[in-house]
């Protein structure tokens, strides 16, 4: 597949501690309604860690057969096991999906060794396309620039979601190899796609996804003032979804417009007063956009 535009890091809703899959047809609904380019389950905003193998599965599932082909589905299917790596690739390909995204192990902390054959596994287990998801914050290692490069050799790997906070590997990514290069930040997709970057997976896209893949388009057609309009315009919203742990101040959002509701997994939870407050009032500011 083209890894390329707006691509949205899809959330699990819950209710009453089960998945809601209704509410997750009706965003799935809305955003295809608005020129997304793929959907993104069970990734960081999906809450896969909290998510049992059976539920990750039928997330997966629900969503390759609810998006039904209009497009790409990248199915989350990372582990700190390499094993249950393996399977959770195996069983979206089983359910239809276009390609998978693959987190750096998280814990373990393995070597670039153990991370390239890591990968090497998840590639060869399957046909599906695997993007590489390179989150040292989130998982207390990184991928280097020899380990990219090395694991971009392989036909399956073809994409890299580079959510490491700073712009400064864009360059020597597209140096070291030809993976499409996907913003894993919100706030930092602008100046990636300036440097070479082709796309995003987008957190606000769940609320406001006819305005990032605008910003997207615009921005790879080169129109980077009318681009930086639009960031600029984001720009508050996308702060106000970082002042807590993601996914809860994109979830509390979607259930302030009244989408989802108000429920996360443990250890994940309600916001603080403050914060939830403060996001309520960065709302405030997009009710024109939120209300189409």
């Amino acid at each position: 597949m083209e890894f390329t535009g707006n691509m949205v890091a899809l959330v699990t809703p819950f209710r009453n501690g089960s998945l809601d899959l209704d509410a997750m047809a009706g965003l799935i609904d809305h955003m295809l309604s608005r020129s997304i380019s793929a959907v993104v389950p069970c990734g960081t905003t999906g809450e896969s860690p909290s998510l049992s193998h059976e539920e990750h599965d039928q997330v997966v599932a629900f969503v390759t057969e609810a998006v039904n082909g209009r497009v790409p589905v990248i199915a989350g299917a990372g582990s700190n096991s390499t094993s249950e790596a393996v399977r959770l690739t195996k069983a979206a390909e089983k359910a239809g999906a276009t390609a998978v995204l693959s987190v750096n192990p998280y814990y373990n902390r393995p070597s670039q060794s153990g991370l390239f054959a890591h990968f090497s596994a998840v590639a060869d287990c399957s046909a599906l396309p695997v993007v590489l998801y390179n989150i040292p914050g989130r998982t207390g290692v990184a991928l280097s620039m020899d380990t990219i490069a090395k694991l971009a050799e392989h036909p399956n790997i073809q994409a890299i979601k580079d959510a490491t906070g700073t712009v400064e590997n864009i360059t020597p990514t597209r140096d070291c190899c030809d993976l499409a290069i996907l913003s894993g930040d919100d706030s930092l997709t602008l100046p990636m796609l300036s440097l070479g970057a082709v796309g995003v997976v987008s957190v606000l896209s769940n609320l406001l996804p006819e305005q990032m893949s605008n910003l997207v388009q615009t921005a790879r057609e080169n129109d980077l003032a009318g681009a930086r309009k639009i960031h600029e315009r984001l720009f508050p919203l996308m702060r106000a979804l970082g002042v807590e742990t993601n996914p809860q101040p994109i979830k509390t959002a979607l259930a302030i417009e009244g989408r989802i509701a108000e429920e996360f997994r443990l250890p994940l939870c309600r916001m603080a007063d403050g914060n939830r407050e403060m996001l309520v009032r960065a709302l405030a500011g997009y009710s024109d956009e939120l209300a189409r």
